[in-house]
């Protein structure tokens, strides 16, 4: 069944309090055992320290007209079962507020930003994605999103069905013929879908594809600075995933901070097991150091 229409979405890590810091949040996510994270308030943290200047209450209202248009749309529907949920979603998010995948703009960095896409209607997958979760998860719905290669999706369980949604084409269900071209899209014509393309992912994980979106572009563009700052953000919600120090310390050593390069790969190092990646790095702090002296 639905949700009540102010529901607040399912998360065993709390929506953004108005007081808190986006950056005390979001280290809050980092510091929880591995949960279910309230995906659009941490979206919107990541997006405000971008945009501080932004209306992070109307982004607010929002997310909660979202949720309850889509309750009222299910409500119309008449039916509890996986269609009437896809139909609720695709109807609201799609259809009546107009959100849609940036085709003509596809690397612009407003569309890895959530206040940007909600103001814009236009994103990359993985940031409509966490709208379509969001929507989803206040109903109480059983929604994740995927670790499928290139083009994020979600899928979505109910009333014994299950389906995968795209979020960049108006939530339009992908079947195993369409899932099968994207494989070949991003791996080469001998790629094949497998198991592992269904594997759910943690919403930290969703987290930090979003980020990643921000930082390979920023690094295209050799905004060198303004990637490192992202990875940084990175390892306020996910602070355990260790090889985003190397990367720090890669963007700051190409960057010329070379005090800041050293102790980076320094934290990589001491959490790292023995690896070719960990050798190079402790070749590469006995060079900074050098450099340094």
């Amino acid at each position: 069944m639905s949700a009540t229409a102010d529901r607040p979405p399912v998360a065993t890590v709390p929506p953004w309090p108005d007081a808190m810091p986006a950056r005390d949040y979001l280290a809050s996510i980092g510091a929880a055992p591995e949960a279910t994270v309230d995906l659009a308030s941490a979206a919107l943290a990541l997006a405000s320290l971008d945009r501080p200047q932004a209306s992070l209450a109307a982004a607010r209202a929002h997310l909660t007209a979202l949720g309850q248009a889509v309750a009222n749309a299910f409500a119309v529907a008449g039916r509890d079962d996986l269609d009437a949920c896809r139909f609720a979603l695709a109807a609201v998010l799609a259809r009546q507020e107009g959100y849609d995948g940036d085709r003509d703009n596809y690397d612009d960095l407003a569309n890895a930003n959530l206040l940007s896409v909600i103001e814009r209607r236009r994103g990359l997958p993985v940031a409509l994605g966490i709208l379509y979760l969001h929507a989803a998860r206040w109903q109480g719905w059983d929604a994740v999103g995927l670790d499928f290669p290139g083009h994020f999706v979600i899928r979505l369980e109910h009333a014994g069905g299950r389906a995968i949604l795209d979020p960049f084409n108006g939530g339009a269900v992908l079947e195993v013929a369409e899932l099968r071209r994207l494989v070949k899209v991003v791996h080469g014509p001998a790629a094949e879908l497998e198991a592992r393309h269904y594997d759910p992912l943690p919403d930290r994980a969703v987290l930090l594809r979003l980020e990643n979106n921000i930082k390979r572009r920023l690094i295209a563009a050799r905004a060198l600075s303004a990637a490192a700052e992202h990875v940084r953000r990175m390892l306020l919600f996910a602070p355990d995933e260790n090889g985003l120090w190397r990367e720090l310390g890669l963007i700051e050593a190409e960057s010329g901070n070379l005090r800041a390069a050293a102790e980076a790969l320094e934290r990589f190092t001491a959490a790292a097991s023995e690896s070719s990646e960990r050798q190079q790095a402790r070749r590469l702090i006995r060079e900074l150091k050098s450099r340094l002296n």
